[in-house]
């Protein structure tokens, strides 16, 4: 009989491919980080407790591709400074990916808000683009040219902060309480270059970052990075009091609704 490619895995094979997945090389990406400082108001009101604002309002935006072989992936992020008790980090609204294979194991495994998308990282000669597109709107655009080399960072530690959850099977709410994950990357950048220029918001229904607009230009680079993360949850937070935010995830809140009719016998 032949095998049954839906069947049981055997004990052997599942070994096999964790014991693959904990070998992968060094990846390095190319990218460019743009941060700046926006509404405090604005930063306070993404975030659903127990996050809270730091210090200063600061938004990120990430636009990477990574040459994988045979897999090219363009990578990004869209994110807002927090803080969840002592810890200082980042909250992402919004991670397009352009390709479903790193779209999955993120949204399932660490709670990441990923989507589908378009990304773009351009560079002739000085002159960079670099984008995050979905449904046709570019809504995150930096452009600008490369002024001057800038020495590379040590490696650091950041932190990300995600929720992962379920909606009901019966459409009302959540089947359990989420719970924040704290993400831990460490990162290496081997080359990191100055790029005179500026962050381009559009409006978009879909992916509102326009919400948080650039009062202060704080960082705009174009470097070679290496990342690798690590994940635990450290509490559960109660449904009610995300509720009111699951809407960042997705494009139609309305999805949530979209368990199956009740039916009489």
């Amino acid at each position: 009989m032949a095998r049954i490619r839906y069947g049981a895995r055997t004990a052997a094979e599942i070994t096999a491919a964790r014991t693959a997945s904990s070998r992968l090389p060094e990846i390095w990406s190319t990218g460019v980080v743009a941060v700046w400082e926006s509404a405090p108001d604005a930063v306070a009101a993404v975030l659903p407790p127990p996050l809270e604002p730091t210090g200063r309002p600061l938004v990120r935006a990430t636009i990477s591709k990574v040459e994988l072989p045979g897999y090219p992936l363009g990578a990004g992020s869209v994110a807002v400074a927090a803080a969840h008790r002592s810890v200082e980090g980042w909250y992402p609204l919004v991670m397009p990916m352009t390709h479903e294979r790193a779209l999955t194991g993120g949204r399932e495994v660490f709670g990441e808000p990923k989507k589908l998308g378009e990304v773009t990282v351009d560079r002739d000669g000085p002159v960079v683009r670099a984008a995050l597109a979905r449904h046709g709107i570019a809504f995150v655009e930096v452009r600008g040219a490369v002024s001057g080399p800038l020495p590379a960072p040590e490696p650091i530690r950041k932190t990300d902060f995600y929720f992962k959850f379920l909606p009901a099977v019966n459409g009302s709410g959540l089947d359990l309480d989420p719970v924040l994950v704290h993400c831990l990357r460490h990162e290496k950048v081997r080359r990191l270059e100055r790029i005179t220029g500026e962050v381009v918001l559009r409006e978009s229904m879909y992916d509102p970052v326009a919400d948080l607009p650039v009062h202060t230009l704080v960082e705009l680079t174009l470097g070679e990075k290496t990342t690798d993360q690590q994940g635990r949850v450290v509490e559960r937070v109660s449904a009610e009091s995300l509720l009111p935010y699951i809407h960042q995830r997705y494009d139609d809140p309305q999805q949530l609704l979209d368990g199956p009719p009740e039916r009489s016998a």
